[in-house]
């Protein structure tokens, strides 16, 4: 999909009010950089947002769900062992937000100006760097689970979803979102990266690296041909 066809589908998140004039300022604030952050195709929703949004916690956000990244890899590792079966079906825990405008607006909390919600209060806590050289995703972001689930747990609610795996069809659906296997492996891909900003010196947590492995040893169904380098 080229990019300004992108643009003109994305919606405006509540939580991060990233429209397509916010879009544009982030990339040129960080040069070089020819991909739109947090940007995903889906067969379902058209274009949702998925991915880290603060630097010091390894939180993901997947649209409306939220999810530690630790939880994400350990389900992908689940989903591996099972990539032989047809269709395989289990659950995900993560958290919700009954009123959207609990989640904060990111963009504001990135630039400092209007922390709201739950992302306003994380980046209280952790605010965005200063310097563009300095936004990289910490590897040891898991040690701030327990502050980050303090504070979410004020804002959201934790909730049971489905998730099928059709590796017949090369198709996941995680609760009311659908990814085709190429959809689906970026968003894996992007967690081996470490995001938008990659990982800080290229150090990635030891259960991103067990999700790649573990893929790698067996990349049948949903997870075939699956290159982490593309």
């Amino acid at each position: 999909m080229r990019n300004a066809e992108m643009r003109m589908r994305m919606r405006k998140w509540e939580y991060g009010n990233l429209n397509r004039e916010n879009v544009e300022s982030e990339r040129k604030r960080f040069k070089g950089k020819n991909k739109m952050p947090l940007a995903f195709d889906t067969l379902s929703h058209g274009t949702i947002a998925f991915g880290f949004f603060n630097i010091e916690s390894d939180m993901l956000l997947c649209d409306r769900y939220f999810f530690f990244a630790d939880d994400f890899c350990a389900n992908v590792v689940d989903m591996v062992e099972h990539a032989e079966e047809q269709v395989y079906q289990t659950v995900w825990n993560v958290q919700t937000f009954a009123n959207a405008e609990e989640i904060g607006d990111l963009m504001g909390a990135i630039h400092g100006v209007r922390f709201t919600g739950f992302i306003g209060e994380l980046y209280r806590r952790f605010p965005f760097p200063q310097q563009p050289e300095e936004f990289k995703q910490s590897p040891e972001g898991a040690q701030t689970q327990s502050l980050v689930t303090e504070i979410i747990s004020k804002y959201a609610e934790s909730k049971e979803i489905q998730v099928r795996v059709n590796n017949e069809k090369s198709e996941t659906v995680i609760g009311e979102y659908r990814f085709s296997l190429i959809q689906f492996q970026e968003l894996l891909k992007y967690v081996w990266r470490g995001g938008y900003p990659r990982w800080k010196n290229e150090i990635r947590p030891a259960y991103v690296t067990e999700m790649k492995n573990k893929i790698m040893l067996n990349g049948s169904g949903v997870f075939s041909k699956m290159d982490f380098d593309a």
